[in-house]
């Protein structure tokens, strides 16, 4: 049996900027282990090799892989942010998107107040959603 379940998101030279780039949006993110890579090693002496995140409580592992790859990330596979308030959904869809693309534009739909599905500039799929309102108490 799996004793820990994370996301794992490989780059290919872009990791510490994408690191450095998700630490900048997202209020509570923390950096909890970074591994760069050592002389001899595969890739160039001091650059980030993995690193452990977390953003609220989900867990990350994020790799940077020395060897060229014919793939990417996809939007079948997305990381999906509930937000508490709209602002933030606005701003994180915003952020994500620059640089990116955007798959489903930020607007109301059928199953969310505030929705928008987007690629960020690494090719990583995030679908940020305004979480809804709680229901007032019956009298």
């Amino acid at each position: 049996m799996a004793s820990t379940v994370r996301t794992f998101l490989m780059f290919q030279g872009k990791a510490e900027e994408a690191l450095i780039f998700y630490s900048s949006l997202f209020e509570g993110y923390c950096t909890t282990r970074v591994e760069r890579y050592g002389p001899g090693e595969e890739n160039r002496e001091g650059t980030l090799k993995r690193a452990w995140f977390c953003i609220g409580h989900q867990e990350f592992l994020i790799f940077d892989s020395p060897i060229d790859h014919a793939f990417t990330f996809t939007p079948a596979m997305s990381i999906l942010v509930d937000c508490e308030q709209e602002k933030d959904v606005r701003r994180l869809a915003t952020a994500l998107a620059e640089g990116g693309a955007v798959l489903m534009p930020l607007d109301r739909y059928a199953f969310s107040e505030c929705f928008a599905w987007v690629t960020d500039k690494f090719g990583v799929s995030w679908q940020i959603n305004l979480l809804p309102l709680p229901a007032p108490p019956e009298d």
